[in-house]
């Protein structure tokens, strides 16, 4: 029997199993991915306290700092979360965890573009992560989906790779912060395409190139070698909802100032959520809040 059960290892999850661990509470977190997508940042230069450091590196001490207090980790998906008169089960690996309480910190997912030849070429041209996949494409050229700040940081991580990098997005300018930008225009080898989506993805085996719903240069189709999709993220809200946890319009968790959801015993944090600010030391600070909002549950 655990205290809680936290199911998420991203910023949230991890500072909750941090904060639950040193409340003294017996406290067990379960994810497939250890980091979430803090993994796919390559450098973060806005979590106080670091100038600059690498998003596994950050994920690295903060699952450190949480082991100083004897938490326990299991990397699995988790299966199906089932309510108790008093409590909950946790199915993962084939085995069932029992939990006083929960703390959801799912977190979010790549939100698809839902075009002909996503599905096709995902692996062969199609990806969402440029720290991953960016490496493979020197000398190449590609487009970037995507007029927010994420898009202007992997199209800025691509340029060491590709000679030719294109910006293509249905607004009029780039959402992104100040600095970010300027890099952006420092950059020659990447252009901006506003105004504009691309309505499919051609390749033969591979990604070859994309159609555009207007002209660029006198043509809708542009030749790209591969393209990185970052239009968004849609909340992992999936258990969430099986749990009978009441979602938004947006499919994100309802929480109050407590992290506390509808339903009792249990606690959300992080992007899976309704907080208006998607970061991670946000995630951070409401993962801490979830499992001091647990604690108080536990001692009432």
């Amino acid at each position: 029997m655990f205290d809680i059960i936290i199911i998420g290892g991203g910023a949230a999850g991890l500072a909750a199993a941090m904060y639950g661990g040193r409340l003294g509470l017996k406290t067990l977190l379960i994810s497939e991915f250890l980091g979430g997508n803090m993994n796919f940042a390559h450098w973060v230069e806005n979590y106080p306290g670091f100038e600059s450091i690498k998003g596994m590196e950050l994920a690295e001490k903060l699952r450190a700092h949480a082991e100083k207090y004897k938490v326990e980790f299991l990397e699995e998906k988790v299966g199906k979360v089932e309510r108790l008169e008093k409590g909950f089960l946790v199915h993962a690996a084939g085995a069932i965890y029992e939990g006083r309480s929960i703390i959801l910190a799912t977190g979010s997912e790549v939100r698809r573009l839902g075009v002909p030849g996503e599905r096709e070429f995902e692996g062969k041209g199609v990806h969402y992560c440029a720290l991953c996949d960016g490496p493979v494409y020197k000398d190449k050229v590609i487009a970037v989906l995507g007029g927010s700040d994420a898009a202007v940081k992997e199209s800025l991580l691509l340029s060491q790779y590709a000679k030719k990098i294109y910006i293509i997005h249905r607004g009029d300018s780039m959402r992104c912060e100040s600095c970010n930008y300027q890099e952006l225009l420092s950059k020659p080898k990447i252009e901006v395409i506003a105004n504009t989506n691309v309505t499919e993805i051609m390749g033969d085996k591979l990604v070859n190139a994309v159609l555009l719903d207007s002209e660029y240069k006198g043509k809708r189709e542009l030749h790209v070698d591969a393209v990185f999709v970052q239009i968004g993220m849609v909340p992992a809200s999936q258990l969430a909802e099986e749990l009978g946890v009441k979602l938004n319009e947006k499919r994100e968790v309802i929480t109050d100032k407590d992290s506390k959801t509808d339903v009792l015993g249990v606690f959300a944090a992080g992007d899976v959520t309704n907080s208006s600010s998607k970061q991670i030391i946000t995630g951070a600070g409401e993962g801490v809040k979830a499992a001091y909002s647990a604690y108080k549950y536990l001692k009432t």
